[in-house]
């Protein structure tokens, strides 16, 4: 019998980083980048002053499409979503409270990362609820790094 260890041990594939993106200030506009150095504070240029818990966002690209849809638009671009990193190939949530890396870096997933107000201003009403349930994940960072579009997103147990 498999147990629920050996379960969530297990992943069809890596993900790919497909987006990156840092917020300079507060309610400022998000910058996209191809490749970007991470501290343990989280992206440089991010406007994350220290280590913790939540100093990367990650959200699936995959659920990009439901809050899209959720929200009666037709597409809905990462930088509305304020983000850090935008992941496809591989269920977030199964990183949450898992080790997994990103070209150089390797990162612990400590969380969930709920939607806030802003959602309904970027996406009108209901924008918040659209996003509950899809807004991904949030890390520290345990090892510091560079990471560029294309790497692969590799769970440690897999590495």
């Amino acid at each position: 019998m498999i147990t629920l260890a050996e379960l969530i041990s297990r992943y069809s594939t890596s993900g790919k980083l497909v987006w990156i993106g840092t917020r300079p200030a507060r309610r400022q506009p998000m910058i996209a980048h191809s490749k970007i150095m991470i501290e343990e504070k989280g992206l440089e240029g991010d406007r994350t002053t220290r280590p913790s818990n939540r100093s990367i966002t990650l959200i699936q690209q995959e659920h990009l499409g439901a809050i899209a849809s959720l929200s009666n638009k037709s597409e809905i671009f990462p930088e509305a979503l304020r983000r850090n990193l935008v992941v496809s190939g591989i269920n977030l949530l199964a990183l949450k409270d898992q080790q997994f890396q990103i070209g150089e870096v390797l990162f612990q997933g400590t969380g969930i990362c709920a939607p806030c107000s802003r959602m309904e201003e970027t996406l009108g009403n209901g924008g918040y609820n659209a996003v509950r349930g899809h807004g991904g994940i949030t890390a520290k960072v345990l090892k510091v790094g560079t990471i560029s579009i294309d790497d692969a997103v590799v769970p440690v147990s897999s590495i």
